[in-house]
């Protein structure tokens, strides 16, 4: 990028875009298919999700993302999950590494943290989620990388954030979901707290976090030309995510407990299963629905005020109307329990299976799934784009790539090094 024009934050901001809009615009200038993010470029430093799902999501928009990974190993990403005929590229990383383009840097070594810093002169945002301090071990901390680039954003993801007495702790969302309250209200009452899943939510939660703080401080860059830091601990959007319970423990002392299937605040609200052996869930959140739901049981009666009709009376006979549901469903197979439920529009959905998902149709018709060929290991199907824009849909141009791939072209072409430079630096396992 070339240098922006400078201003104080408290400097009024004026009407027009940045050179950097501006020059985008022109570049994209009546080519079909431009996206909202061309011309920003992120660099992800980080490993595995927290912290790189922020840079997926903004390269399917756009964005160009650079992965820099260490020649020798890489992101370690690349080894975790299910194996493919490829020796660099699990699943998990052909299906999270999408849209970048992967970049070869020890930056550890001087030259190698010297050349770190020309690419941050000339990029926009930077994704890292190293322990608190690592980048300022190496002499990459923000201070020298923000006089490198003073409009540089940069996101860093840890487990516990950059501050506080727990800041250096090595975290992970299995950790953040245990420190951050979600774990202690999962499984069943008087049980042992079970995992929420085996897919790390608190990875991916604190990546939409930390990137709507990116694209806040991009906003806020435009008007004063200065970037900043956007710091987010993985518990910490962990915690955000749970309702009311730190106000009811405030106000009222109470913890809540593991609710099974279900919910405190609300009854019948779980998991029911089906004649077939097939489960269902189902979600009466207010006495309306708990009435549609008891004309769809041919029970009217069950939703009078003398019985059911109200929450209160639902919640206190818990057990009670969860048991006459279950009664109901069991009695029926899913797909007649799905038939009745919808035509009195009594909020109800399968629990799909991944194997379920495949042959659902309205995944197939949102565009949830997309299937693109990747060589040496077949056709792969992956999660498609979200959110869906109507203007400017983003998109997948390829699934994660081999080591390096793209450490000429930008080493090269973009920071100007020659092809004895580039040699050399291999040489020297720099890149």
């Amino acid at each position: 990028m070339a240098e922006t024009q400078r201003r104080p934050r408290n400097a009024k901001a004026a009407s027009a875009p940045p050179p950097e809009a501006e020059r985008a615009r022109d570049e994209n200038a009546g080519q079909a298919g431009s996206l909202p993010l061309d011309g920003i470029r992120v660099i992800d430093l980080g490993a595995f999700i927290a912290g790189p799902y922020a840079a997926s999501v903004m390269g399917e928009f756009g964005a160009e993302v650079l992965k820099v990974e260490h020649p020798l190993a890489g992101d370690p990403m690349r080894r975790f999950g299910t194996p493919t005929p490829r020796n660099d590229a699990t699943l998990a990383w052909l299906s999270e590494a999408r849209n970048r383009k992967s970049v070869t840097l020890d930056l550890r070594q001087p030259r190698g943290a010297e050349l770190f810093k020309r690419l941050i002169a000339k990029s926009d945002v930077l994704i890292e989620n190293f322990r608190p301090g690592t980048l300022e071990e190496w002499g990459l901390g923000w201070d020298v990388l923000s006089e490198a680039n003073p409009g540089l954003v940069m996101l860093r993801v840890s487990g516990y954030g950059q501050t506080g007495p727990f800041r250096l702790r090595p975290g992970f969302a299995h950790i953040a979901h245990a420190f951050g309250g979600l774990s202690f209200h999962c499984g069943f009452p008087g049980e042992t707290p079970v995992t929420p899943t085996s897919s790390p939510l608190g990875d991916y939660m604190s990546s939409l976090q930390g990137l709507i703080g990116v694209l806040i401080a991009l906003r806020d860059r435009e008007q004063t030309g200065l970037g900043q830091v956007v710091d987010i601990g993985i518990y910490e959007a962990v915690f955000r995510q749970l309702d009311e319970i730190a106000a009811t423990y405030s106000l009222f002392g109470k913890v809540r407990d593991r609710e099974g299937a279900g919910s405190f605040l609300a009854v019948p609200h779980g998991h029911f299963r089906t004649r077939d052996g097939r489960w269902v869930a189902i979600a009466c959140t207010t006495d309306k629905m708990f009435e549609r739901l008891a004309a769809a049981m041919d029970r009217p009666q069950l939703a009078s005020s003398n019985t059911y009709g109200q929450q209160r009376n639902r919640l206190a006979a818990r057990a009670e109307v969860n048991e006459i549901v279950k009664e109901w469903t069991q009695s029926l197979d899913r797909d007649e329990l799905l038939r009745r439920c919808l035509d009195n529009e009594v909020p109800i959905g399968k629990l799909n299976s991944i194997a379920d998902i495949f042959e659902d149709e309205h995944f197939q018709a949102r565009g949830n799934l997309v299937a693109l060929e990747e060589p040496d290991v077949g056709t792969i199907v992956v999660p498609g784009v979200v959110p869906t824009l109507s203007e400017t849909p983003g998109r997948i141009t390829h699934l994660g790539g081999t080591l390096g791939d793209a450490t000429e072209e930008v080493l090269r072409g973009l920071l100007g090094l020659s092809a004895a430079e580039l040699n050399d630096l291999r040489a020297r396992k720099i890149a």
